[in-house]
């Protein structure tokens, strides 16, 4: 697996920006080409935004990292045009076991419904998903699409007015500068955007330690997310096991707070918790190991003038619960359909202020789950310790203390409740799909909702009659009608109508619900319109 990380994807190559008399003014800059980066480019892109995309590697990300990716940023990845080949090579799972010593205490399905096209989750390397997002640039750019990405190119220095930034791009053939309408940091924890421009990131780092071990193997084991407290083989602490393509297996174990970090990654400290677990008999190697702290902070905002933050720059949380890499996703998907409507003046500036108010709030979501995962997985009292054992033992007979168990909440995805941008709702509809959620799966004539969606704002009838044409409203709106004879398993009903006779729904290009009703209304159609675009 080694040579996954030595392959340049994006090798350096001198650009024209650097023999230019006068900085060269792009409309979007992003820094960074990881995960979020690549897809927030990719987006942009897509819809006939100019993009570049600088980034001081020109690699995939060294090791596994984010591994976890849950249905939600896979709909978003399906938009990009990535999603089959994440389905495709990765492995999927919907459910989970939680044992407590050496029983388990109980089991979970994280889709227990039919009718969605995607699973509750993947477990795929972080590599591939950056192989496949740096291929999908590459097919852009055989298109004519106007995206651009700069290995080998380090942002020295950023500085910002009114209508722009200036950066500071250092190569190996020296440094030049750049202008952007706007730039967009998706550069890590460690942001030296964020650091450049002298930004807080605030929050809580957690007293414990957790090992990672990617090891690869041959083993029996099921595709199913395995949680352990206070193992046999990591007696007082916590383990997790997760199943990766390649015979790649993920392992963490919590070591405690007062550890030598050297010591425990010595090969032989790796090994002997790993027989612990394993026993002698299975052969395995190494592949990647890493020592982390839980972490929960963020910005105090996501936009900083001309300058937006997303993905880890933002926010950082704990890996249990698969929360930093599909909360990136969201970010981009949150952001992409805003710069595009502001560059084509269609918006005000303002419309990125509810970006900040609905990631941040996404953020604070993901921040408090993480925090209370991270306190029943580590308590700091012995009282703490003495109510978790209780919870688990009871967990085992009596299903009411389940709820009570936290092994991690896994990812879902935010939804905007109280967003500037939300229009009225219709009582009777099903919660779920009130104005500020996502929108949710299910079959229709042909295929799948999500996929007759796309990156336009939509008006979804469904047993509602419309003007024909539709008008577009100034953006391209378009209809999906569909009628619920034509859904003989009654999805579209439970997810979208309840107690109503008909419905409409203002859909954004994130595939959020912006608005809805029970019939059509051109005038309060309308005026949810430019209120979801920020009038």
């Amino acid at each position: 697996m080694s040579k996954v990380f030595e392959v340049p994807l994006y090798p350096y190559q001198r650009s024209p920006d650097q023999d230019a008399a006068t900085p060269v003014r792009h409309t979007v800059v992003v820094v960074g080409a990881g995960p979020v980066g690549l897809a927030l480019a990719i987006d942009l892109a897509m819809q006939d935004v100019p993009v570049v995309v600088v980034d001081e590697n020109d690699k995939v990300s060294w090791g596994s990292r984010a591994i976890c990716f849950a249905k939600r940023p896979l709909e978003i990845l399906d938009r990009l045009g990535c999603g089959d080949p994440m389905v495709d090579k990765g492995v999927v799972w919907n459910l989970g076991k939680v044992y407590f010593d050496e029983r388990q205490v109980f089991g979970f399905n994280l889709l227990p419904e039919e009718g969605h096209k995607r699973p509750a989750f993947i477990n795929l390397q972080q590599y591939y998903l950056e192989q496949f997002l740096v291929d999908r640039v590459r097919e852009l750019q055989a298109e004519g699409k106007p995206i651009e990405l700069r290995g080998g190119s380090k942002v020295l220095d950023v500085s910002q007015h009114d209508s722009g930034a200036e950066l500071t791009i250092g190569t190996p053939d020296g440094p030049y500068q750049i202008s952007a309408d706007w730039v967009v940091a998706c550069d890590g924890a460690a942001s030296p955007i964020r650091t450049l421009l002298g930004l807080e990131f605030t929050g809580r780092v957690f007293e414990d330690n957790f090992l990672i071990a990617d090891v690869v193997m041959e083993a029996d084991f099921p595709t199913e997310r395995w949680f352990w407290f206070d193992p046999p083989f990591n007696r007082g602490q916590s383990a997790l096991l997760h199943k990766q393509p390649d015979n790649v297996w993920r392992i963490d174990f919590q070591l405690g707070w007062d550890i030598d970090r050297e010591k425990e990654l010595k090969p032989e400290n790796i090994d002997r918790r790993l027989r612990a677990m394993l026993g002698d008999e299975i052969s395995y190697q190494l592949e990647w190991s890493s020592i982390y702290t839980f972490q929960c902070r963020r910005m105090d905002r996501f936009r900083e003038g001309r300058v937006l933050f997303a993905g880890d720059s933002a926010h950082q949380v704990s890996p249990f619960g698969a929360r930093g890499a599909n909360s990136g996703l969201q970010d981009a998907d949150n952001l992409a359909w805003k710069l595009k409507l502001i560059v084509d003046g269609k918006s005000p500036l303002t419309l990125l202020d509810s970006y900040d108010v609905e990631r941040v709030h996404g953020a604070d979501e993901n921040i408090l789950n993480s925090s209370r995962s991270t306190d029943f997985i580590t308590p700091k009292s012995e009282i703490s310790r003495i109510f978790r054992d209780a919870v688990l033992d009871l967990s085992e007979r009596y299903e009411a203390t389940r709820p009570m168990v936290n092994s991690g909440r896994l990812s879902v995805p935010c939804t905007y409740d109280g967003s500037p941008l939300n229009g009225p709702d219709c009582a009777v509809m099903p919660e779920r799909t009130r104005p500020g959620s996502p929108m949710v799966d299910a079959p229709v004539p042909g295929g799948w909702l999500f996929d007759r969606l796309g990156s336009a704002f939509h008006l979804l009838t469904i047993d509602a009659e419309t003007p024909e044409p539709l008008p577009e409203y100034g953006v391209g709106c378009k209809r999906l009608a569909l009628s619920t004879a034509d859904d003989p398993d009654g999805y579209l009903k439970q997810r979208y109508l309840g107690d109503a006779v008909s419905g409409v729904y203002l859909v954004r290009p994130d595939q959020h619900v912006a608005a809805r009703w029970e019939a059509f209304d051109e005038a309060a159609v309308t005026a949810a319109l430019g209120k979801a675009m920020g009038r």
